[in-house]
């Protein structure tokens, strides 16, 4: 029986002890605590379940020890808090909110459960934190604390600690942490290496010069603003997505690494260039006031940017965003600034590729390596909603950056009767396995089939008294192997023969010949030509604006299946001076109707006029589609290797990338040399104006001169020639022949050449069935008959 009065009363004072109300010595903290409720504006307390509450649960006015043991969280901010006394009766709390105070000093020695502590903006000189092993999260900004005392077991993740008065710290003991705000501080050095796990790092406005972030490689937002950091390393910091970098001495940066990077500020350093080509991802960028004059923003990314207070000279940009970019440099006072696409010849941000090589299987056999290539072979690719063309280089490789998604490409090939391509085309999805797709091409023979062709280029511009340079290319475009000869006809009477590379077979007077043996399928042979112009002294002066015509000729004519291009006529204008960047129509200014529908030739020539070699250069034409057919567009000839790009329907880029032009007068030249077909509806008396861009490297384009062609008739034709006669041979050597379709009367019969000059004049040829030609020079003609039907004219070529 005693022993159950003794139980009884050990239970009471159990009761008792854990019912004993609470002695606070700030009695203004136990009224805070007693106005705590579930409720708004009183939710001061939570429950162990997170729960905010009502902590005097029996409602008598006191805080006892089993009320204060049930509390998990504690919110005391703003209310004006000189101390905390007493907050040690709380043992189970996990988290204490008590910023916005005016606390000098807080004892959290038996709070050993607290995970969560908030003492920001206070008046703290030090924190005494070695109890606190199960803390995690730490803010303690706007104080004035020169220390914290951390146990080395401390488990902390979040340290919030600017605004204090720090300017040490043993970060070696906070080796968990993943978020560090020690900005506003007295700092002059960091040791980080510890901090493997950090993701946010912001040590703004300290008096850091040097810093070491190699080890942080989770790092995922970085801030150092107002600093006096000159340079820095981030390339282990690969997952950066946020860099804050205002107000420090930076005179370059390297974000290379950086494909996450998503907001980037770096006001008032002192960059010079700036590349971001390699931020995909980038969104936000802050470039004002420094000394940047090339800015890299090849990146895919449309982002919104300001550059106010730099002498920006060149901006490259992705090809689709020239008027966002135009506009948000408006936006920065920047006007006098060259923007384009050509630091680099792929797309920006993600992108993949297709490439290979062409072969010529001459003997049907499949292609293999020993078999030549196939050069210059023009591709349509497309995803089925964009396309664009691209003509692979001198060795018959192509290479084709695309996007995401599937896309087909498709050889074009300039006389399809002639070959056959295997595959036909080829389909590519991306993504795949690979970032690159190769996909190469076999061009074999179809049937037999002889077509050569020719042209001629003015490689240095005639000057009276000084020697011009020519080069005549020609080329067999068919798969059979052909042998002939290379005929020039000019006025030597105005120009004198200097040299040829290679030699002449043959020279009299205003004509030069060279033989040729074995011209193979699809090669391309050249000749260099220098001749000498007069002068203004002597017998027969040359002078500004005099014109000069010359006429090449290649057989085999007869069998070739388009003798309209076996021969070649170019009329030159003769200058004082020129522009060294200039681009020409090779058939001259008066064009004949036969040109109609057919092709015709541009030469540009460009000079590197600078001080140093030009890395890259852009030849850039804007065809205009009205006039021209694009896609018959064909590269013949050019100074260097290049390849060539077509896009948004009619841009067409010869790209000559790592050209690295000489600066020297020697050397310092390039051209690029195409044609293209005129569309067949144009009509006589329509003209043709055409000119182009030169892009030195990241200088501003020059823009070449306008050239004009006009299509003009001899004269009025009253009917179609093949109405009423017929001419041939066609090529012809000796003999030209004139039958009658129907009955029709000649009168008159006249011949003249491609200049519009009277050649052969038969004034009465009512008997007239045919004429000598074998005294004509090499070249073409047009036969002009007057008869009782009216006037109409022809085109044919003396061999």
């Amino acid at each position: 029986m005693k022993k159950n009065y003794f139980l009884l009363l050990v239970f009471f004072v159990f009761l008792h002890v854990n019912s004993q109300s609470i002695v606070f010595p700030n009695d203004f903290l136990r009224q805070k605590l007693l106005q705590a409720q579930s409720y708004s504006p009183y939710l001061i307390a939570k429950n162990q379940a997170g729960i905010f509450f009502k902590v005097d649960s029996n409602n008598d006015g006191e805080i006892d020890i089993n009320e204060a043991k049930e509390v998990s969280h504690l919110d005391l901010s703003s209310y004006g808090f000189n101390d905390l006394n007493g907050i040690n009766n709380f043992p189970n709390l996990k988290e204490l909110v008590c910023k916005d105070n005016s606390l000098t000093q807080i004892d959290l020695t038996t709070l050993i459960n607290l995970e969560k502590l908030d003492c920001s903006t206070n008046r703290l000189t030090a924190l005494d934190l070695k109890n606190q092993l199960k803390m995690t999260e730490l803010v303690c900004d706007h104080n004035q604390l020169t220390s914290i005392v951390l146990n080395d077991q401390n488990v902390l993740t979040k340290l919030i600690c600017f605004s204090n008065q720090f300017s040490d710290f043993n970060f070696n003991k906070t080796s968990k942490l993943k978020e560090l705000n020690c900005s506003g501080n007295k700092f002059t050095a960091f040791d980080f290496t510890s901090l493997s796990d950090l993701k946010i790092l912001d040590f703004s406005y300290n008096a850091i010069k040097t810093i070491d972030l190699r080890n942080l490689i989770n790092l995922t937002s970085l801030y150092f603003t107002n600093n006096l950091v000159s340079s820095i390393d981030l390339s282990e910091n690969k997952l950066l997505q946020k860099l804050y970098c205002d107000n420090n001495k930076l005179t370059s940066l390297d974000l290379k690494n950086q494909g996450l990077l998503t907001d980037f500020y770096c006001e008032n350093n002192l960059l010079t260039t700036l590349d971001l080509s390699g931020l995909k991802s980038l969104f936000s960028l802050n470039c004002n006031y420094n000394q940047i004059t090339y800015l890299n923003l090849k990146n895919s990314a449309h982002e919104m940017f300001t550059a106010t207070g730099n002498d920006l000279k060149y901006v490259c940009i992705d090809d689709d965003e020239r008027d966002f970019i135009e506009l948000h440099l408006k936006s920065s006072n920047i006007y006098n600034c060259n923007i384009n696409s050509y630091c680099s010849f792929s797309p920006g941000g993600d992108y993949y590729a297709i490439e290979g090589n062409q072969k010529f299987d001459s003997n049907n056999d499949g292609c293999n390596q020993s078999d030549s290539s196939f050069r210059n072979l023009s591709f349509l690719i497309s995803n089925g909603s964009i396309s664009g063309n691209f003509i692979s280089d001198d060795s018959g490789n192509y290479r084709i950056s695309v996007s995401q998604g599937t896309h087909t490409i498709t050889p074009i090939l300039e006389n399809p009767n002639y070959f056959t391509v295997t595959p036909a085309s080829a389909t590519v999805t991306f993504p795949a396995e690979s970032t690159t797709s190769l996909q190469n091409f076999c061009i074999a023979p179809k049937g037999n089939h002889q077509d050569v062709e020719i042209s001629i280029l003015s490689l240095l511009r005639a000057r009276p008294g000084f020697d011009a340079t020519y080069k005549i290319v020609y080329k067999n475009k068919a798969n059979k192997t052909v042998s002939g000869s290379v005929a020039l006809d000019f006025n030597d009477a105005v120009l004198d023969y200097v040299s040829s590379v290679p030699n002449t077979s043959n020279q009299s007077t205003n004509k030069l010949v060279w033989d040729y043996v074995d011209l193979k399928p699809l090669e391309t042979r050249e000749i260099l030509i220098t001749l000498n112009v007069n002068s203004p002294m002597e017998t027969l002066p040359v002078n500004n604006n005099d014109r000069l015509s010359f006429n090449v000729l290649i057989t085999p004519v007869v069998g070739d299946e388009k003798p309209v291009d076996n021969s070649f006529a170019m009329r030159q204008t003769v200058v004082g001076s020129f522009d060294p960047n200039d681009k020409t129509c090779l058939e001259g200014d008066v064009i004949t109707p036969e040109l109609i529908g057919e092709y015709v030739h541009y030469l540009i020539r460009f000079e590197n006029t600078g001080t140093y070699f030009a890395e890259n250069i852009v030849v850039k034409d804007i065809i205009d589609t009205s006039k021209f057919d694009i896609s018959t567009l064909v590269p013949t000839n050019s100074s260097h290797s290049y390849i060539t790009k077509i896009s948004n329907g009619n841009k067409v880029e010869f790209i000559f990338e790592k050209i690295n032009l000489p600066f020297d007068d020697a050397h310092n030249d390039g051209y690029i040399a195409f044609k293209i077909k005129t569309l067949p509806t144009l009509k006589v008396g329509d003209s043709f104006t055409n000119e182009a861009n030169i892009y030195f490297d990241y200088n501003f384009p020059i823009l070449t001169n306008k050239t004009t062609s006009t299509f003009k008739t001899l004269g009025t034709s009253d009917f179609e020639f093949s109405q009423y006669f017929n001419i041939y041979p066609n090529p012809v050597k000796d003999r030209l022949n004139i039958s009658l379709q129907n009955n029709v009367e000649i009168k008159s019969i006249e011949i003249y050449d491609v200049l519009g000059q009277l050649i052969i004049a038969v004034p009465n040829a009512i008997n007239v069935s045919n004429i000598d030609v074998s005294k004509l020079k090499t070249g073409n003609y047009f036969l002009k008959i007057k008869s009782d039907k009216g006037v109409s004219s022809t085109k044919f070529i003396r061999y």
